[in-house]
């Protein structure tokens, strides 16, 4: 296998336009859909690509850590690099002058994000494997390399995580039709906050013609019965077998969110998503004992795996939906994921990435982790401007050939 070392990193901003309504929510209200990508150039023609999300802002910023904190980098041949990433990335994030920044939140932990997804991006390249593969072809031994699981001890040790891998792998072969058949997905682009009440009808219908049984609505109104209407809206347009999931996007106070679930209950909502503050660890126990049997689901602004670990431990999610473009990037999302396998609940992915390295993940939570193979969010806006997007037909994801995370656009193919 030809080696591949780092020789130059360099970064880049893409802000992508959006069609009105596009993207909208109870708190983010007029989003840029941008990424802040780190590019790892190397002694050959292969470069890795990560990405990190944000909705417009900061990016500058974003960039200038990257830069700072993925300078020991250069000079790294990748696959010894990743044999022990764990380590890297927690001297990372660990930096002595930049860790005061967060620590392991904010823009430094979105920075770190970047680089590691560009990590992982190119060393499936340079094994010539699409992320998936490489992720599920490591032993359990040299996945758990990959990872910090410091601040787990009291929950997840090394000896457990590496069991939790071993149990599962001679399960492998029969979770392995999902390759052929596809990874299910659910639609967010139906239910935008913006939407009128004709866009939301047309476009679930659309959604159901083209194989989707479970879709995502907005809501966290000013206007209590606009969610209610709403809600019943997409029920009545999707049918009573249909699984319909309410996003919140953190709108809601404790009152408000068992005031408000409790009235949307008759529509039997899937689960109920980011109803309340997303670092109040103890609201969202009281709301998940309040709404039961609705179940929470929460992750796209739970900033790190600690976290993670204390609203599994309260009970206070159902539904982990860790994203690798707004925690610590693909290791830090496994590592979520082995956390939840532990605690027995289902990982469903927000997809800052608009689904592009999550098709890869979920793959690997499901063959290598024995996660069950639910639904991975779709958000259709950007596929255009990859160079390998994401294909989703009858309401699926086909699985990705193409070398390494997906994460190329169209100008960085390398």
């Amino acid at each position: 296998m030809p080696h591949h070392t780092i020789s130059k990193i360099t970064t880049s901003i893409r802000q992508f336009p959006l069609k009105k309504g596009d993207g909208t929510d109870a708190i983010h209200t007029n989003p840029v859909y941008s990424y802040v990508v780190t590019h790892l150039h190397t002694d050959k023609s292969t470069c890795g690509t990560g990405l990190v999300f944000t909705i417009g802002s900061g990016n500058k910023e974003i960039s200038s850590l990257i830069e700072g904190l993925a300078s020991p980098l250069v000079g790294r041949e990748i696959e010894e690099l990743m044999s022990q990433f764990g380590v890297v990335f927690r001297r990372l994030a660990d930096h002595p002058l930049y860790r005061w920044l967060g620590p392991h939140k904010g823009m430094i932990h979105l920075a770190l994000a970047s680089i590691a997804n560009a990590c992982y991006d190119l060393w499936a390249k340079a094994r010539e494997v699409p992320l998936w593969k490489l992720l599920i072809d490591l032993t359990p031994e040299e996945v758990v390399d990959t990872l910090d699981l410091s601040y787990l001890e009291d929950e997840l040790t090394r000896e457990q995580a590496i069991g939790i891998l071993s149990e599962n792998q001679s399960s492998r072969a029969k979770r392995s039709e999902i390759l052929d058949v596809g990874y299910p997905g659910y639609d967010t682009s139906i239910g935008w906050f913006n939407y009128s009440d004709h866009q939301i009808k047309t476009k679930v219908r659309k959604a159901v013609e083209s194989g989707f049984d479970a879709m995502k609505l907005k809501v966290g109104s000013p206007e209590p019965e606009r969610d209610v209407r709403r809600a019943y809206l997409v029920r009545e347009a999707a049918g009573d077998e249909a699984r319909v999931m309410l996003d919140v996007n953190q709108n809601w106070s404790l009152p408000q969110a068992i005031q408000r679930t409790k009235a949307l209950s008759g529509m039997s909502p899937f689960w109920i998503e980011e109803p309340t503050q997303p670092d109040d660890v103890l609201a969202h126990q009281t709301l998940a004992k309040e709404i039961a049997p609705i179940d929470i689901a929460l992750g796209e602004h739970v900033s790190n795996r600690v976290l993670f670990k204390n609203f599994m431990q309260a009970k206070a999610v159902r539904y982990v939906q860790a994203d690798c473009t707004r925690v610590g990037g693909i290791s830090e999302f496994i590592t979520v994921s082995l956390l939840a396998r532990k605690f027995q609940l289902p990982v469903v992915p927000h997809v800052g990435d608009m689904g592009q390295i999550h098709q890869h993940l979920v793959l690997f939570n499901h063959m290598a982790l024995g996660h069950e193979a639910l639904f991975l969010e779709h958000i259709p806006h950007l596929r255009n401007y990859f160079s390998h997007p994401a294909k989703v037909s009858n309401g699926a994801y086909a699985t990705p050939q193409e070398p390494g995370s997906s994460s190329d656009f169209i100008e960085y193919t390398a």
